[in-house]
């Protein structure tokens, strides 16, 4: 296929997700809808790190007017999820191993601290909901549908950090997720099975179960820096990944 035709048919895949995601936007505000559709573009990977367009591309796609679009395009780029290419568009950030791995300290510091608080908080009914959502996991692992289980995964850390009860750190971690979340999308296809991250949830929930605080820092934080270390190896390996000059 010529390029030409490739850049066509892909673009005609991208509007399609756009537009859907527009159906699916809960939001009146044109600039806030056009942030939020190309975010989460960006976040599942349909939009690709380094991936190149131009804003006019983007107005045809969303079917809107130039205004909300470029509002939301500045937005993008002060929340580093794109960059401006002078006389070139916009390209969608790579994802770097040295800022995931500021990310990955933050998370597992924040995401212990949720733990803990957690754990002095948090009732049975909560505790049932956590450990439906681990058997969920299990279920798309079973399946194959990693996809799936990583949007389960991304529930479950973040309902601990909901239950901690403290909206600092929420909104700390909030800030952070996100990205995580891409380079966790970004690597799964090629991490090992996370049949133990299964085992360590049910760890931290036991912990939490039994009113044991301290364990279920421990054990989160331990989780969160396994896992890390296992992402930011991956993407130092990918040639795909480096900063476009």
């Amino acid at each position: 296929m010529k390029e030409k035709d490739k850049r066509s048919s892909d673009n005609t895949v991208l509007k399609k997700t756009l537009l859907r995601y527009k159906e699916e936007a809960n939001e009146d505000r044109l600039p806030q809808q056009a942030y939020i559709i190309i975010q989460k573009a960006i976040l599942n990977l349909q939009l690709q790190p380094n991936e190149s367009f131009l804003e006019r591309e983007i107005i045809e796609m969303l079917e809107m007017s130039r205004t909300p679009v470029r509002e939301a395009l500045i937005r993008l780029e002060m929340d580093r999820w794109i960059r401006l290419i002078p006389r070139k568009g916009f390209s969608v950030e790579p994802i770097i191993k040295e800022n995931i791995e500021q990310i990955c300290q933050i998370a597992e510091a924040l995401d212990g601290v949720a733990a803990e608080l957690a754990t002095l908080n948090i009732d049975e009914e909560h505790l049932e909901i956590l450990d439906a959502l681990i058997a969920s996991q299990e279920n798309h692992l079973n399946e194959n549908n990693l996809k799936a289980y990583l949007d389960v995964d991304n529930q479950f850390h973040n309902l601990i950090v909901e239950y901690s009860q403290n909206e600092r750190l929420k909104n700390i971690m909030d800030s952070h997720s996100d990205q995580l979340y891409r380079a966790r999308l970004f690597t799964i296809n090629e991490r090992k099975l996370p049949v133990r991250s299964i085992k360590e949830h049910r760890a931290i929930v036991a912990a939490m179960r039994a009113q044991d605080s301290k364990a279920a820092q421990l054990l989160m934080h331990s989780h969160r820096h396994r896992g890390g270390q296992e992402i930011l190896g991956i993407i130092e390996s990918k040639p795909t990944n480096k900063m476009k000059k």
